[in-house]
């Protein structure tokens, strides 16, 4: 009787090792399945990023662009804003030296018989 009860013991031992053998290469199994797939979506992960980096880079650029355009657009309105009021002051110049004119012609030819 021992002898079958070792034996016996040693069936369940061997079967108890088997059925945890395969418990181990079920979760290994699994924990690749798992990683696979992390390492999928990681890689999907650093693809958008990557395209949104460009994005974000194109759109620094255009910034950057329209920046220096408006810089010079400033510049350009200054001058013509200087150009605006010079104008209007020669023109006032001008206007005043007509009145002027106009009233020495006037007081001329009327009080100076």
């Amino acid at each position: 009787m021992s002898r079958f009860s070792w034996e016996d013991e040693t069936r369940r031992t061997v079967l108890e090792g088997h059925a945890a053998l395969e418990r181990t290469a079920e979760s290994l199994a699994r924990s690749q399945r798992t990683a696979v797939e992390t390492e999928q979506v990681g890689e999907e992960v650093v693809s958008e990023l990557s395209a949104q980096r460009q994005t974000l880079l194109r759109s620094k650029q255009r910034l950057s662009d329209t920046d220096h355009e408006l810089s010079q657009t400033r510049v350009l309105l200054r001058k013509m804003t200087l150009s605006v009021l010079t104008n209007k002051i020669i023109l006032i110049v001008i206007i005043l030296l007509e009145t002027c004119i106009l009233a020495a012609v006037c007081y001329m030819k009327f009080f100076h018989h």
